[in-house]
């Protein structure tokens, strides 16, 4: 037989780190012996694979010969030879344990335990199997069949084409493992205490942690929790806990309680034996600690309790976390009979406990400290605990059940990934989050397992090693095996992170944990009487309601059952909770099969109640909805409630219309931007993320916005190529060349022009035309501007746009549009002292900003008078104020409610702060501005008005400006006066921040106000 040929460079290239070490062991080695090479080269670790191998050939005479004919078995034993150093010591002490790579199908539970059993001479049919060990260190020979059992474990794991696939069934199989394992302990346990004073108690030994869920680690600690009984005593014989039950008492009497005393005594006794037997480190090795700190009182607590103290705890002391870990409670090993009764009696607890208060916050802060607990130099290479880690899957799968599980048993699950996957198949959390959420946690628990089966040491941190990162790399099947590594671990944490965040902070889970679980499986009549207990007028239709939107087995119908009991009391938190209901049922039927639309109510953030919170507080914001009901897609962000400026505006609006063939429908594509915008700045209005003034700022460049880009299209529409055709004045037969279109700019006014416009608002205009105004173009400009009010007035799907064009010079009578020079003669000759005052508001927001820009240096000699006002003019003004209060007051209404001409309101503040800045702008310039607010700021702070009497003025207007906003958000339709409808008032006060009835309370604060700046209308305006 010819000798292995191979080089040492070859080596190299094959992986080996020190070849020239590889080329030496090879020596020896024969040509058939090539195959053996090819999988050593495989291996996590080759170097660390051939020297095994080299040295259990030693101890093993005629292995590689052996090998050579077995494959299957040599691929084992190598790759546990690469995979891992202490199984490898694990061999080379036992090298008997070959044996048990040559078949790695996954054993059973059941024989598990009885190769377990058999190994330390007990018997496994025994009903309290007691060990025959050989004379030496108790639980030795436990200790290395435990060993031998992990390498089948370990052997088939390593082989596995897909580690993250095999991921649950090797965490399956070690939990097998362990409950065979501690079964086992129990018989050495027997032995050392007696087997006949052991066979006086049952003692079961609970499963929890990833012990109870069946998803053991390589090396973990084994959580667990001891419950005992006398023989021949049913357990919980007396329901009733004695006042000791918190220090492991039991209240039974006389012979009963001798016997109670005793079975604790023993119990004790073996459950502490069986601890030391796996906890142990010996010359055999260690198996794992077993810990039972999770019982009651944790480890100041007695080891073993009966079920009438364990029942008598946790009815009177657990804290909520303490359910959390029973969460995954399971009979694991002893008396599996007596286990069963303590989970069947903590589970009804365990499923109540996310009703507890503060159960939310607690859950979230206990994982928060858990984090700040990290130190710092591993918080980045932590897998169980730091962020984006495991914990951060386990936490947020775990808090969903506990919450969602009260009312649908389905969820019930211990495991991880199987609680995962019921939360994805009944609609709790979404596929693509789901499956993201279950590949990173296999991925993770895969990556946990290699780095602890190296050493089978129990470590949570990636290492930082490149040696030790390139074989964990390798064992993972990575090309790159370290950048791969590192790079996949870094995305996962990522991912994690985002997805435990967006699941475990749901709203949805607070307002759900707030509702007591036996409202959430209400009879109808039951459901009824709660329904009207939150505040539905009509609890009926809101029952029919319900039934329409959660009947059903589609995983629309499940996403909806779980978001109703959220979404219910969002509502009744809101002014119109029926209403909301209703409004949720239309907007759910418009878009319930859209894919994002329940999702995104499900795992946005706080999508769902801001959702809610519109939807019973504004029929105006509906009303926008329900138009175009895809725009509830931003409020998942609060970057999506900023409102757009003009320039955004503007070149979205262009954009859209551009795409259109007709004037009709390139002003109903702007008119769809506008309905957006406005539903944008409801929204954020509404949910308190803009106060009045950045509200009017908002309106005021939409506005601005929708009137330039319909401008636009109506021009484009008079060009001289759309007037030409048969029956024009200019035919294509003739030579005459149309009349171009002159070009017009916008001079916006009123609440428009001062950028603090509210939703009811007109838009207050006037119109400017480039060239001398006189002939053709005038006609041509007066044409487009009609075009214009009319595409914009059309009935359709968004609140008209009204351009009110009464303020330009002769009012109604006069023209529709002049030009520069003819508005300069105007003002020279004709103009009145309330133009002067309708002209401080006057702004190009529209058209072409050069040509408006040129009027508004016309009108400023007019609006900021070098001398300021004489006497004629102060009393002009003062007389048409008094005329408007007169006159324009409607008939029947209560001055001290009418938010705009009463006493203090608008107008009373308007006025005063514009005759402030006729009377003074010529010498102070910065009064010299468009917006209320701000000229009354300037003029504080030059001394024109004393600081209380402008903060005065301030208040009355701000109130005013807000409560007109809310009337129209509130009723869908303006109103300068209160609403009349209790409801509806109350529906504003809350809007205003109130409690729910105190509308009477908003309308006194509001008169209370406006009677102050009432004064100081007097004492400044009127001079009184």
């Amino acid at each position: 037989m010819q000798t292995l040929q191979i080089t040492q460079g070859a080596l190299a290239r094959r992986g080996f780190a020190d070849s020239a070490a590889a080329l030496s062991r090879l020596a020896d080695w024969t040509s058939d012996c090539e195959s053996l090479l090819d999988l050593i080269t495989a291996s996590a670790d080759p170097d660390h694979a051939l020297l095994g191998l080299d040295r259990l050939a030693e101890e093993v005479p005629g292995l590689l010969t052996r090998l050579v004919a077995e494959p299957d078995l040599a691929r084992h034993l190598i790759l546990v030879l690469g995979g891992s150093s202490a199984l490898q010591q694990h061999l080379l002490a036992n090298p008997e344990h070959l044996e048990h790579l040559t078949d790695v199908t996954r054993k059973s539970a059941a024989d598990l335990r009885a190769e377990l059993l058999r190994t330390i001479g007990a018997d496994p049919d025994a009903a309290h199997p007691v060990a025959d060990e050989p004379p030496g260190q108790p639980g030795d020979p436990l200790r290395i069949a435990y060993r031998g059992a992990l390498l089948r474990i370990a052997a088939r794991d390593l082989a596995a084409p897909e580690p993250i696939e095999m991921m649950p069934e090797v965490a399956a199989e070690l939990s097998d493992l362990a409950d065979a394992t501690l079964d086992a302990a129990l018989a050495v346990a027997r032995r050392s205490i007696g087997p006949d004073r052991a066979a006086r108690c049952r003692l079961a030994v609970i499963g929890l942690g990833k012990c109870g869920a069946q998803e053991l680690n390589y090396v973990s600690d084994v959580d667990v929790l001891f419950v005992a009984e006398p023989v021949g005593v049913q357990a919980g014989d007396d329901d009733q806990a004695g006042d000791d039950d918190r220090t492991g008492g039991d209240d039974r009497a006389g012979a009963d309680q001798v016997g109670v005393d005793e079975a604790i005594t023993i119990a004790t006794q073996l459950a502490a034996e069986l601890t030391r037997i796996c906890s142990a480190h010996t010359a055999a090795g260690t198996i794992w600690e077993v810990d039972s700190a999770l019982r009651p009182e944790g480890k100041a607590g007695p080891l073993v309790r009966t079920m009438t103290s364990h029942r008598g705890y946790y009815q009177k002391w657990a804290k909520p976390w303490e359910f959390q870990a029973m969460l995954k409670a399971r009979p694991a090993a002893g008396d599996l009979d007596l286990g069963a009764e303590f989970v069947e009696m903590i589970t009804p607890m365990v499923w109540q406990v996310a009703e507890r208060d503060h159960f939310i916050p607690d859950t979230r802060a206990m994982r928060t400290r858990v984090i700040d607990h990290i130190p710092q130099r591993v918080a980045d290479r932590e897998l169980k605990l730091g962020p984006g880690g495991l914990r951060d899957v386990e936490f947020a799968v775990q808090l969903l059940q506990l919450v969602h599980g009260r009312a649908d048993e389905r969820l019930r699950s211990r495991s991880t990934l199987e609680g995962l996957h019921a939360l994805i198949d009944y609609g709790y959390v979404g596929r693509e989050d789901g499956k993201g959420f279950g590949l990173a946690y296999q991925f993770l628990r895969s990556l946990e397992h290699r780095i602890q089966l190296q050493r089978l040491r129990r470590t949570h941190v990636l290492p930082t090693s490149e040696d030790d990162l390139r074989a964990l790399g390798r064992s993972l099947h990575y090309s790159d095996p370290v950048k791969g590594l590192q790079n996949t671990w870094r995305s996962t944490a990522h991912r994690v992170r985002q997805l435990h965040r967006r699941l475990f902070y749901s709203p949805v889970l607070d307002a759900v944990a707030s509702i007591p679980s036996a409202d959430l499986r209400l009879t109808a009549k039951a459901a009824e009487d709660r329904l009207k207990a939150l505040g539905y007028d009509d609890p009926r239709a809101a029952l029919r309601h319900i039934e329409a939107l959660s009947n059903g087995v589609s995983r629309r119908a499940e996403i909806q059952r779980q978001l109703l009991p959220a979404m219910l009391t969002w509502f009744a938190d809101g002014p119109n909770p029926d209403h909301g209901l209703l409004a949720f049922r239309q907007t759910s039927d418009a878009l319930g099969t859209t894919p994002w639309y329940l999702r995104a109510l499900r795992d946005e953030g706080a999508m769902a109640e801001r959702f809610a919170r519109i939807l019973a507080s504004s029929r105006y914001a509906v009303s926008l909805l329900q138009r175009a009901p895809q725009v509830v897609q931003m409020l998942a962000d609060d970057h999506e409630m900023t409102p757009r400026s003009f320039e955004h505006l503007r070149a979205e609006m262009s954009a859209a219309a551009g795409r259109q063939r007709t004037p009709t429908a390139a002003v109903e594509a702007i008119r769809a931007i506008r309905r957006r915008e406005l539903f944008r700045i409801a929204a954020g209005d509404l949910l308190g993320m803009n106060d009045v003034l950045e509200v009017g700022e908002a309106l005021s460049d939409l506005a601005s916005a929708t009137v330039h880009t319909a401008l636009a299209v109506a021009r484009a529409a008079a060009s001289p190529e759309s007037r030409t055709g048969p029956g024009s004045k200019t035919d294509p037969g003739t030579t005459a060349d149309p009349d171009p279109v002159p070009t017009i700019g916008v001079i916006a006014m009123g609440r428009w022009g001062g950028q603090e416009a509210g939703y009811a608002s007109d838009a207050d205009a006037m119109f400017v035309i480039s060239g001398s105004g006189e002939g053709e173009g005038t006609k041509i400009g007066a044409a487009v501007i009609t075009e214009l009010r009319r595409l914009l007035s059309l009935p359709g799907a968004d609140p008209a746009l009204i351009i009110d064009a009464d303020l330009r010079p002769e009012g109604k009578g006069g023209p529709l549009v002049r030009s520069v020079d003819a508005y300069r003669s105007y003002y020279d000759r004709w103009s009145a002292t309330w133009e002067r005052q309708a002209l401080i508001r006057a702004a190009p927001l529209a058209g072409d900003r050069e040509l408006g820009a040129e009027l508004i240096k016309i009108i400023d000699p007019l609006r900021w008078p070098a001398d300021g006002l004489d006497a004629t003019q102060l009393t002009e003004i003062r007389r048409l104020k008094a005329r408007m209060e007169a006159e324009r007051m409607p008939r029947g209404t209560d001055p001290s409610k009418h938010l705009k001409l009463g006493p203090g309101g608008l107008t009373d503040v308007e006025w005063t702060v514009q005759l402030l800045q006729l009377q003074h702008a010529h010498r102070i310039p910065e009064l010299r501005t468009t917006r209320t607010i701000e000229a009354l700021e300037v003029a504080t702070r030059h001394g024109l008005i004393r600081e209380q009497q402008a903060r005065w003025l301030r208040q009355s207007w701000l109130l005013a400006s807000q409560i007109r906003n809310q009337i129209m958000l509130v009723r869908g339709r303006g109103s300068d006066t209160f609403p009349t409808d209790a409801r509806e008032l109350s529906a504003v006060a809350e809007l205003m921040g109130r409690s729910s009835g105190e509308g009477s309370h908003l309308v006194a604060s509001y008169q209370r106000a406006a009677r102050r700046a009432r004064r100081v209308v007097d004492a400044i305006f009127w001079q009184e």
